[in-house]
């Protein structure tokens, strides 16, 4: 079939992410030698850079790792809340929701720790080797893609008045980054080689380094910086001016940490995701909710086909709603401590891993087994009918019933006062506020080297539009804590000390019990619908080249739905809704229609920025393909 790209095959390595500079800079630290994990590293860093307005520093990344003959593990990057985020504080503040923006959202940030514990544990490369594309393109300029200035322009006004260390850095001399033209952030880059010198200092031995790296985020010049940034009163989505809970203590008492991924298994293939603190489980639910062998599944891309993913959607993201998080109320959840200290080029450090059963993940009290399993998900399949349903449906687990917040009913409910539309129509890159309110905005990589060391890592948050520039560092603090809602006795009730559940949710997938294939997407909500409709574009389609078609199921039409409050502020839902892009069939729209969907028919190659890389475990081909969706992802490798 026709594609956009060809699906890239070799032997050496391969790298998929959603900036090109990135690509080719992991791409750069495989050619040095270095292994996937080293270069997922150096690429994590470039996007910080580069997609400022998806992702930064100062936000979070959950990491799907298979090093070469070991387990596949799940790295945490989403840090908690701080202990002074407190439900009771946000209340006496007059707050219903948490703001989407400003240091009252803030989280523990957890993206650097992540990607330093990922480089101690299983990369073979040196903090300033993986950190110098970040810093040449923060030093020496990098020409911009066009949303990064068309996001600072809807915020300018914001920047001028109000974030005026935002200005200096994205609007210096009143300009706003601009396509074709070097843009630099040298406060970003100082704030880099300050930190290399002084792991430098600490030692010659790399992990020594990369320890004494982590002291200083959490301790030193950039955790001082961080807590002054957090107790400066910050105008946010509410329209006042609140300083944040991120204390001291927040920062050192927290790492990055490993756990079992939680698995599903469907027609020979094994599905790996973060647990029920991300969204991941969705993935692995719509899954469950279709019948057990593709050969059952109505006809690739019908409107029966369609109609079936949207309406297990919908079932799979009532029970997110009323059951994910990172604890059930009244338990703990404790994932394990970091892993080994180092190994070889071969990425074969042991880490922390479980055995991936299904329903695993460190999660404590949800119902995860009972929310995959077989009984629960045929019951669960039969609310499936001929018509479009408009209702939040969430399900009993294990006989429990299911709450929801006050919010999410009555906006489910179209009660008056709130707002059941407040979603936009379209897809794609989300849509910013003047007040910085945004949704959807992340970045990802996927990497695969010559050992067969893979990975897949989604970095988001502390994007350019949720805080102030931090002024010492070049960089903001996140907002992930706007996912976590302020009533109390839910599995996401804003709990000092657990993690906000979040929409970040990379996959891995494996045949026979081998790794074989990373994959991920931006956008929010849809990460998870796009995702799954990217998984059976490759295992109900014919493959290309002996191997997975990626790019054809990459390039294939896609949609999503919005029929669920949403994870971000101002939190609405558009129910019955299917967003389709221009040039679906028109007899699978009409066919959506007559069935009861509300389909708005949205922009050409405006659903999904996915990337993907394949190994064939008998043949030792490699594999890549990349979105053209956004005109910036891109594959590279040989």
């Amino acid at each position: 079939m026709f594609t956009t790209r060809p699906t890239l095959q070799g032997t050496f390595g391969m790298v998929s992410s959603t900036h090109w500079l990135a690509s080719q800079s992991a791409m750069a630290v495989l050619e040095d030698g270095g292994n996937a994990f080293d270069a997922a590293v150096a690429a994590g860093f470039v996007l910080h850079v580069v997609e400022p307005h998806l992702n930064g520093p100062g936000g979070e990344v959950p990491i799907i790792l298979a090093p070469a003959g070991g387990e596949v593990q799940v790295l945490c990057g989403q840090g908690p809340a701080p202990a002074g985020a407190t439900i009771e504080h946000y209340r006496s503040l007059g707050l219903e929701l948490v703001p989407g923006t400003g240091p009252l959202a803030a989280a523990v940030p957890g993206a650097f720790d992540a990607w330093m514990v990922l480089l101690r544990d299983h990369g073979t490369k040196s903090l300033a080797q993986v950190l110098r594309y970040a810093v040449g393109y923060a030093e020496d300029g990098h020409a911009p893609v066009e949303r990064v200035g068309e996001t600072v322009e809807s915020v300018r006004e914001l920047f001028e008045t109000e974030w005026t260390s935002s200005a200096e850095v994205y609007l210096p001399g009143g300009k706003a980054p601009a396509p074709g033209e070097l843009f630099r952030n040298p406060a970003l880059a100082a704030t880099w080689r300050r930190l290399i010198s002084e792991a430098e200092s600490a030692g010659t031995d790399r992990v020594v380094q990369i320890e004494a790296a982590r002291t200083v985020w959490r301790e030193g010049f950039i955790a001082e910086a961080l807590l002054r940034q957090s107790a400066s009163p910050t105008r946010d989505t509410s329209g006042s001016r609140h300083t944040g809970t991120l204390t001291a203590s927040d920062l050192t008492g927290w790492s990055a940490a490993y756990e079992a991924p939680a698995t599903y298994e469907w027609d020979g293939w094994t599905l790996c995701k973060a647990g029920p603190w991300s969204q991941g489980p969705v993935f692995l639910q719509q899954l469950a909710l279709l019948p057990s062998r593709a050969a059952d599944l109505p006809a690739y891309g019908s409107a029966e086909y369609v109609h079936l993913l949207v309406e297990g959607c919908k079932l799979a993201m009532a029970d997110r709603e009323a059951w994910y998080g990172d604890a059930w109320p009244g338990d703990s959840a404790r994932p394990s401590d970091s892993g080994p200290d180092g190994s070889g080029p071969d990425g074969s450090g042991s880490g922390a891993s479980g055995s991936g059963a299904s329903g695993s993940g460190a999660s404590a009290g949800i119902p995860l087994a009972a929310l995959l399993s077989e009984p629960y998900n045929t019951a669960r399949r039969a609310l499936i009918g001929e018509r479009a349903s408009y209702a939040l449906r969430p399900g009993s687990p294990e006989g429990r019933t299911p709450v929801l917040s006050t919010h999410a009913t009555a906006v489910a409910t179209g009660e008056p006062g709130f707002d059941a539309l407040g979603l936009p129509a379209g897809a794609g890159e989300p849509t910013v506020a003047k007040d910085g309110a945004t949704r959807g905005d992340t970045c990802h990589l996927d990497i695969v080297d010559r050992w067969g060391n893979m990975v897949a890592a989604t970095p988001s948050g502390g994007w350019l539009q949720s805080n102030p520039v931090v002024p010492e560092l070049g960089f903001p603090l996140g907002t992930r804590l706007q996912m976590a809602w302020l009533d109390p006795g839910l599995p996401n009730s804003l709990t000092p000390g657990r993690r906000p559940r979040t929409t970040l949710t990379p996959s891995l997938a494996l045949r026979d019990g081998v790794p074989v294939l990373a994959f991920g997407t931006p956008g929010g909500d849809q990460q998870d619908q796009w995702q799954v409709h990217f998984f059976l574009a490759l295992a109900l389609r014919a493959p290309v080249r002996g191997g997975l078609d990626l790019q054809g199921a990459v390039d294939a039409p896609n949609w999503h739905n919005d029929s669920f409050p949403g994870s971000f502020y101002p939190r609405g839902m558009r129910p019955g809704s299917v967003t389709v892009e221009a040039g679906t069939d028109p007899d699978v729209i009409e066919g959506l229609r007559r069935r009861g969907h509300a389909v708005t028919v949205g922009e050409p190659w405006s659903e999904g920025r996915l990337c993907a890389v394949a190994r064939d475990p008998e043949t030792g081909v490699l594999s890549a393909a990349a979105n053209p969706r956004g005109m910036q992802g891109y594959a590279v490798g040989r």
